[in-house]
């Protein structure tokens, strides 16, 4: 797969059912017990009350292959929007697929879009897969593992 068969677009509350398994491996990725339906409704709850964005990446007859989900956020002292960028995540069997980088641009985009002042996000220190892309798409490390991309 490569990425120019990847579709990236927002979802919607129509899309719960298909990103609910996505987010369930995320959330279980960081050690999380198993919660479908713990999953399907957070996910319902965030794009309801329009607390979150969320893009998926599928394939062109609408298979899931990862999501990111995006909150938004304020800098006082630039008093700008941030984005906080809380969750991405492929599918195992999607993965080194460029799926992720394809994700991380859309949520640049938004962030250019919406005039924010940039995004922030944290991995954890052992995740090297992560923290290359991050780095290899500009992102500066903080000294911990905080990131951020000034847009």
């Amino acid at each position: 797969m490569s990425e120019a068969t990847v579709i990236v677009r927002e979802a919607g509350l129509e899309d719960v059912d298909r990103l609910a398994p996505l987010f369930d491996g995320y959330r279980q990725f960081y050690r999380q017990p198993s919660d479908l339906e713990g999953a399907r409704r957070f996910l319902a709850e965030r794009l309801r009350t329009g607390e979150s964005r969320v893009f998926v990446a599928e394939t062109a007859d609408g298979w899931p292959l990862g999501f990111v989900q995006l909150f938004p956020s304020f800098s006082s002292v630039s008093m700008r929007r941030l984005w906080i960028l809380n969750d991405l995540f492929v599918a195992p069997d999607a993965r080194r697929s460029g799926v992720a980088r394809v994700l991380m641009d859309r949520a640049r985009e938004l962030a250019v879009e919406s005039g924010a002042k940039g995004l922030i996000l944290e991995t954890e220190s052992n995740n090297a897969p992560a923290k290359r892309l991050y780095e290899d798409l500009g992102w500066a490390l903080d000294g911990t593992d905080h990131y951020e991309l000034l847009v």
